[in-house]
């Protein structure tokens, strides 16, 4: 039976899956049930090894194909977990669960994954080994590094690493990808600002945090508009200002949040450092204490130059040469499989959800008729990577 048509006859027990994952979200490493059935699956559907509890919660399945002469060990990661969301949708299958809910797709993302590998499992038409990554805490948790530092890598012996998002807006069918830095590094900031509260009718009787984190939130502008080269990319982002809670009191204390993204490393340095340096020369110049927690996050993901255009020639390949775009530009989100990427060779795509609403919000929903495109791109690539030989 052609690989087209094996696909299609599983894709109703793969979608029916992704609706069971959709009605069960679990958060961060909590994805207990997500990973227990995946781990089920796998082994069901004759897996040559299922590892459990890699990185605290993650599954890695290993298939191997008929050949082993190439030696070549490729591998493919979904995650696994949902996010902290209250769904706003009618759908029969909705979550269960209050406050939780699949609003970024890694419910399709695992189901993709698992279609890939009941068929990889069923055919082995290929000559080397696929590995099957299953991870938890994408979404704030960096579950990746986890299962890195749990050992990943160097146990299975993988080579490259390869890694999917849907995206809503984009057809299905279709493909995006682009070389070198494709998502930003997420770097967060907290700032903790200790003035002398008083009566607001008194100001001169006490030194006002609050006019110096204003001062501050300014200035931190400036890293952008006056320290960037206009032609790199930073974002630097104030989300929360926390101070008070009385009309004629000037607090003790204000508290700063943000954000900062970048695209290369020397941006993600020259930005830490200007924070650090405006935060320590406006505090002082106020006579204020402060403490500064700069926490670095994910690192940028950043696609290697031949793995990105080996996808590229699969998806052309198989789902036609205008099936992908790979002039996109790069995004000032931020992804875990950046570790990865840093780990071994590899590239991170985009594929096709149609017209959904966006990520992260209430009333999004996978698009289950992408699931027999991902099921056939990870296959192709396993096959094309790793051709069994006559």
């Amino acid at each position: 039976m052609p690989k087209s048509e094996l696909i299609a006859a599983l894709t109703p027990e793969i979608s029916a899956i992704r609706r069971d994952f959709h009605r069960h979200p679990e958060l961060q490493y909590d994805v207990h049930r997500t990973a227990g059935i995946v781990a089920e699956k796998l082994k069901a559907w004759g897996a040559d090894e299922v590892v459990t509890g890699v990185g605290q919660t993650g599954v890695v399945g290993v298939i191997r194909g008929k050949g082993q002469g190439s030696g070549k060990v490729i591998a493919m990661r979904a995650d696994m977990d949902a996010l902290p969301i209250h769904e706003e949708t009618n759908l029969e299958h909705r979550s269960t669960v209050p406050g939780k809910m699949h609003a970024c797709g890694h419910d399709g993302h695992t189901a993709m994954l698992l279609g890939a590998a009941k068929y990889l499992a069923a055919t082995r038409d290929f000559d080397g080994t696929a590995v099957l990554i299953f991870q938890p805490a994408e979404e704030g948790g960096a579950g990746a590094k986890a299962m890195i530092d749990d050992g990943m890598m160097d146990r299975f012996g993988i080579q490259e690493v390869y890694g999917m998002h849907n995206k809503p807006g984009l057809a299905i069918g279709q493909f995006e990808i682009r070389k070198g830095p494709t998502m930003a590094a997420a770097d967060r900031i907290h700032i903790k600002i200790e003035g002398k509260g008083g009566h607001a009718a008194a100001p001169h009787r006490v030194n006002d945090p609050i006019v110096a984190a204003c001062q501050l939130v300014t200035a931190l502008q400036t890293i952008s508009s006056r320290n960037a080269d206009p032609l790199d990319s930073v974002v630097v982002s104030v989300t929360a200002v926390n101070a008070g809670e009385a009309f004629n009191v000037i607090p003790q204390t204000v508290e700063i949040k943000g954000s900062i993204r970048t695209l290369t490393p020397e941006m993600r340095e020259l930005a830490q450092k200007r924070v650090t340096e405006l935060t320590d020369g406006l505090m002082r110049a106020f006579g204020m204490k402060y403490d500064l927690d700069y926490h670095l996050g994910y690192p940028v993901t950043v696609n290697h130059a031949g793995q990105t255009d080996f996808v590229t020639s699969v998806t052309r390949n198989v789902f036609g040469k205008d099936a992908i775009d790979t002039e996109v530009p790069p995004t000032m989100g931020s992804e875990d499989f950046s570790y990865m990427l840093e780990e071994r060779p590899g590239a991170f795509i985009n594929i096709g959800n149609g017209d959904s609403a966006g990520l992260h919000h209430p009333a999004y929903e996978f698009n289950d008729t992408a699931i027999p495109v991902g099921v056939t791109y990870w296959a192709s690539l396993i096959e094309i990577s790793m051709p069994q030989r006559a």
